[in-house]
């Protein structure tokens, strides 16, 4: 298995068109093509996990956080991302970061917080936009069923829970073959008109070049008649933030205590106690202040993300509470999330989790 095969893998679990535009996820230096000795998974590629790296025999760092987020023009060792670089480029370490992108999913390191606290009936709280597009195409009607089968298997009809969406819809389709044509129906120079079947099929964006593969290998056409059209429709399983319900209402205090324990939090910061029990939550994994507005719109109880700024915890309003719990307590269980993932999927070399505890913050308590 080389570094490339376990990047098409990564990026098969978290697409990285779901990345949003400031990030840098993705292969941040090192060589697809080269043999994946091992995996070192962690929050941050930092010098200390790339000398993990080296002492575990692994060729490769695979980070929820790029080392790179701004343009480098230089490399000379003068601050700890040049540091990590030198070291990664002269070790042949390859260095991965699946960011944003991770965050973006259904089943991502949001979905890992609401675990953690046993919310329950989850979903998106901030779904996207423009990840969705759909198909239309004129099959003849003997080919309608193979033509569907295989736009499915490709990844397309898939709308919220329900798998294998379409529309069909019959009419009369018309071609003329001409010079150097080998048509599936009528004849050369001669006007055909054929019975044919026209399917709608909805798939997310980052599946079109699969689509449109299987919709090439089984349409019987040597020219097919397709579009593709973008929708803005939100994509229920892409997105921001994770809400959900406990299965049990908790008083606020002991809903705090829980959050301590779980996240392994010494000091949480939050707006004040309303004096009520806590049953609908909202989590954003990192840093999630933007989504104030989505937990107030769902009039949620508890809303747990890390770096609040001081004047986002007016914000709450009194209408929830906000709970920061660090950014770097609120995204450590994506170590895990992405360790299972690459575990059972690569059989055939190691892949660790870090030893190393990248987290910046320290706590001083008296």
């Amino acid at each position: 298995m080389t570094v490339g095969d376990v990047i098409s893998r990564l990026e098969s679990l978290a697409p990285p068109s779901l990345q949003e535009s400031y990030d840098n996820a993705g292969l941040i230096c090192g060589d697809a093509a080269a043999v994946c000795t091992g995996i070192i998974v962690a929050l941050d590629s930092t010098e200390d996990v790339v000398l993990e790296a080296i002492r575990n025999n692994c060729n490769m760092v695979v980070a929820h956080h790029p080392i790179v987020f701004r343009g480098i023009k230089k490399l000379t060792g003068k601050n700890y991302v040049e540091r990590t670089l030198i070291t990664a480029i002269k070790n042949d370490i390859a260095i991965f970061a699946i960011h944003t992108n991770l965050d973006n999913i259904s089943a991502g390191v949001s979905q890992k917080m609401a675990s953690a606290i046993g919310l329950e009936n989850t979903r998106i709280l901030a779904p996207k936009a423009d990840q969705l597009c759909k198909l239309y195409t004129f099959v003849p009607n003997s080919h309608a069923e193979k033509v569907r089968d295989a736009v499915f298997s490709a990844g397309g009809g898939q709308i919220g829970k329900y798998a294998e969406c379409s529309f069909s819809s019959e009419g009369i389709g018309s071609f003329k073959a001409g010079e150097g044509t080998n048509p599936y129906a009528g004849k050369k120079g001669e006007l055909h008109f054929e019975n044919e079947t026209k399917l709608e099929i909805i798939f997310p964006v980052w599946a079109e070049r699969e689509i449109i593969k299987a919709l090439l290998a089984a349409h019987p056409y040597e020219e097919v008649a397709y579009d593709i059209i973008a929708l803005q429709n939100e994509h229920p399983g892409t997105g921001s933030g994770i809400v959900g319900e406990l299965a049990e209402a908790m008083e606020e205090t002991a809903f705090l205590a829980l959050l301590a324990r779980n996240f392994d939090v010494p000091v949480i910061r939050h707006t004040r106690l309303r004096g009520r029990m806590v049953k609908k939550v909202a989590v954003c994994a990192g840093a999630g202040s933007f989504l104030i507005p989505n937990a107030l719109a769902e009039k949620v109880d508890f809303f747990i993300s890390g770096d609040f700024k001081y004047h986002e915890f007016f914000d709450a309003d009194g209408r929830i509470t906000i709970a920061d719990i660090g950014h770097f307590e609120s995204e450590q269980q994506s170590i895990d999330l992405l360790l299972a993932f690459l575990q059972e999927n690569f059989r055939t070399f190691a892949t660790l989790k870090t030893t190393v505890r990248t987290n910046p913050v320290l706590y001083y308590k008296t």
